[in-house]
């Protein structure tokens, strides 16, 4: 075995390894976990085929159906921000029991929507349900957050976030075979799709019951002394705020916004919102793009499930190895990768092949290269952002980071049902077919379009390198000693 060979295969082992730590933790760690591969099954199931369903099961064109999506979405995103001062005020318990219930009941209102017959009072209602379901979505990433923090040690919890991660793409993956199975083998509407997830969410609220008991902070051997120092340490700072000696909310983002580099960010996030689009298109245009231009027995469920499945393998045997370069350029190559791969997905068929198996083929290929591309970049940006940041502003430069892409994810999901209308309309696979669409009115020309949004902010990303990373140290090389030194380590 060569000695790089010897070095990667260390990196994986440490890799597994780390989560001999969770040997720590109780079994509230493991009842959320649980919770988390149901919820994620749901939730990225019912995202992935939202659309699709409220065109199929409610009748709303493409254009209404992406201003449904826009409802929930957006809420969500806004409820966000108020999602953990309510998980703090109820406790994990009884946000777990708050949240689970709330989604189910609400997923059960959208499936009893879809069998009104259409009317105003039933878009109404629709609407009133999305929003009344997008707290209980917020609260559950607040919940889990905590969750993770507080049924871990110091010790083990890098490594309970890590496998919390892990379980939710299983989740993921799991979401995209159900949307295939519930369709194509059991032939059941999509909206069936939220049956399952308020079902899920009841099986949820049982397995919180049996598991969930002590909820007090999980210590190991000295930490609870370091978590009383920790503890005063805050309450001195709160003292200071009180008595206007330290700095408030609206002082720190006034400091923050007065910075050069926070500016420098700002244009940084803005440049590769259309890389960060790429997911978004995932659930908005993917799946009736697959469906008109494949058919109505595409997979799209496996589609769907293959993005969450790579990335799984990906943070095993990719990501102990990637953290090692540098942050920026790591940043940027992946970033460039993923504007590429929209590329794949902009190509005609050629050679006389058939529609659907050419799109089944570049959708495949579509999707490695993605994943490779999210791998290296994805970690880099939240990297990037809390290295950039100053001291103590790091949760500041964190949620304004949001700003920009709250805005474009709002600005796409109304325009994705404009998008498929003018260029991948019902009946779009049999005119490829017979060869009658001009490029630019095809589904390719929009891909090519939305590709090249993406790839110019990367490239202007990578031509600015230098003014993105002054004053900072992501932009040089690791010295010789330290390349060393991380040698050794692996």
């Amino acid at each position: 075995m060569s000695e790089s060979s010897a070095a990667k295969d260390n990196l994986v082992v440490r890799y597994f390894r780390d989560f001999n730590v969770l040997k720590e933790t109780r079994r509230e760690y493991w009842g959320i976990q649980a919770i988390n591969v149901l919820d994620s099954t749901a939730y990225f199931a019912m995202l992935n085929i939202a659309v699709v369903s409220f065109s199929a099961d409610f009748g709303y064109d493409d254009e209404q159906a992406g201003y449904m999506f826009t409802v929930f979405s957006s809420a969500v995103t806004i409820m966000l921000f108020f999602s953990g001062l309510l998980t703090d005020w109820l406790g994990i318990k009884r946000a777990v029991y708050v949240s689970m219930l709330g989604q189910a009941l609400t997923r059960f209102g959208v499936v009893a929507l879809a069998g009104m017959a259409p009317s105003g009072l039933r878009n109404t209602a629709l609407i009133v349900m999305l929003l009344a379901m997008a707290p209980f979505t917020a609260m559950v990433q607040t919940m889990f957050q905590a969750a993770n923090k507080r049924f871990t040690t110091k010790r083990s919890r890098g490594a309970g976030f890590n496998l919390w991660y892990l379980f939710m793409n299983v989740g993921a993956a799991a979401g995209g075979f159900v949307i295939d199975i519930l369709y194509l083998n059991l032939g059941l509407p999509r909206v069936h799709v939220f049956t399952m997830g308020a079902l899920f969410g009841l099986v949820a609220v049982v397995i919180a019951l049996m598991t969930i008991r002590n909820t007090q902070q999980l210590y190991g051997p000295g930490e609870e002394a370091d978590e009383a120092k920790d503890q005063a340490k805050a309450a001195d700072e709160a003292k200071e705020r009180a008595e206007g000696r330290g700095k408030g909310p609206w002082q720190i983002v006034k400091a923050v916004v007065a910075e050069p580099v926070f500016w420098r960010f700002t244009l940084l996030i803005t440049l590769l919102l259309g890389v960060r689009a790429v997911f978004l298109y995932l659930s908005l245009l993917h799946p009736k793009f697959w469906l008109r231009v494949i058919g109505e027995d595409a997979r799209i469920g496996f589609f769907q499930a293959l993005n969450p499945i790579l990335v799984i393998i990906g943070l095993i045997l990719l990501i102990p190895i990637l953290n090692r370069f540098n942050i920026y350029k790591m940043l940027v190559f992946g970033a460039l990768i993923t504007s590429v791969s929209l590329f794949i997905q902009a190509i005609p068929p050629m050679g006389g092949a058939d529609v659907g198996e050419w799109t089944t083929t570049t959708t495949v290929i579509f999707l490695l290269v993605l994943t490779m591309g999210e791998l290296i970049w994805s970690p880099r940006l939240q990297e990037y952002t809390a290295a950039i940041a100053p001291e103590g502003q790091e949760g500041t430069y964190l949620g304004l980071s949001m700003v920009p892409y709250f805005l474009a994810k709002t600005v796409v999901s109304v325009i994705s049902g404009h998008m498929l209308q003018r260029w991948c309309p019902e009946g779009m696979g049999e005119r490829l077919r017979e060869g009658d669409v001009p490029f630019w009115d095809s589904p390719y020309a929009m891909w090519t379009i939305l590709a090249a949004v993406a790839l110019v902010g990367s490239l202007a990303a990578l031509a600015l390198r230098g003014w993105f990373t002054r004053g900072t140290e992501l932009g040089r090389a690791p010295r010789p000693a330290e390349e060393k030194a991380s040698a050794a380590d692996a």
